[in-house]
């Protein structure tokens, strides 16, 4: 089975403009992307619709694609980047350009949950370490089924724990955090991005429920490793100093 990554890096960022192309540890953010997915899968290409995003990737020796500047989401922007660069890769994983330290685990996971030919997309869960992080809206849950596919994801915390008082719900149920790395089999993504959004990808704003709101299957592989993304200055010299610790 073949597998490429793809990693969609826009330029334009509300919080963090030209993140991409933000030093760390004396290379460009997406960069050290680029390299952990090429070590773990051989082939990758950064879909981008910058031109200066495209010179840089080019100019460290990696493979970029330009694609429109309109897409509603990175599912798009890589569904246009397979047809540019016409891959014949059996599935398609989907890297976030701001996670510059994504593990060679977290990918092989991914890759293994295909070794099951009714698995149509695959993505990761890390149990949560704390109600406060649980709690948290901006890190999506996930509830599984007996056989690690998907039910439902939320940005509410899921499922309510009935007869505990709340700061006790960590100690009775393994919430799982949502890692926003995902894998598609290739006729799956081109299914899926012609899919108008859904009510519930509406009410939530997540776009994986419009998936599950049409019948497909996610299947959720487990990691017990934080990611590291970068979405603010901040972020980026936290990870600077992370770097430097790993050094």
């Amino acid at each position: 089975m073949k597998f490429i990554g793809i990693i969609p890096a826009r330029y334009a960022s509300t919080r963090f403009p030209g993140k991409p192309l933000a030093m760390l540890g004396g290379k460009p953010v997406i960069q050290r992307v680029y390299e952990q997915v090429v070590d773990v899968l051989g082939e990758a290409y950064v879909a981008t619709d910058d031109e200066r995003i495209l010179q840089a990737v080019e100019s460290f020796g990696g493979q970029a694609v330009m694609t429109r500047s309109d897409h509603k989401s990175g599912t798009d922007r890589i569904q246009e980047a397979a047809t540019l660069i016409r891959t014949t890769a059996d599935v398609l994983i989907n890297v976030q350009g701001d996670e510059p330290f994504i593990q060679r685990s977290q990918l092989e996971t991914v890759k293994e949950l295909f070794n099951d030919p009714q698995v149509q997309i695959g993505t990761l869960g890390k149990p949560f370490d704390t109600m406060e992080a649980t709690e948290n809206p901006n890190s999506p849950k996930i509830v599984t089924d007996l056989n690690g596919y998907a039910l439902y994801f939320s940005r509410s915390v899921i499922p309510f724990i009935r007869g505990k008082e709340r700061q006790e719900w960590i100690s009775h149920f393994p919430f799982l955090k949502h890692i926003g790395l995902y894998a598609y089999r290739r006729e799956v993504l081109a299914e899926i991005t012609k899919l108008p959004q859904s009510p519930l990808e509406l009410a939530e704003s997540l776009e994986q429920l419009r998936w599950l709101q049409n019948g497909y299957r996610i299947k959720v592989g487990l990691t017990d490793v934080e990611t590291v993304g970068i979405d603010t200055p901040e972020d980026l010299q936290r990870a600077e100093a992370l770097l430097n610790g790993v050094k």
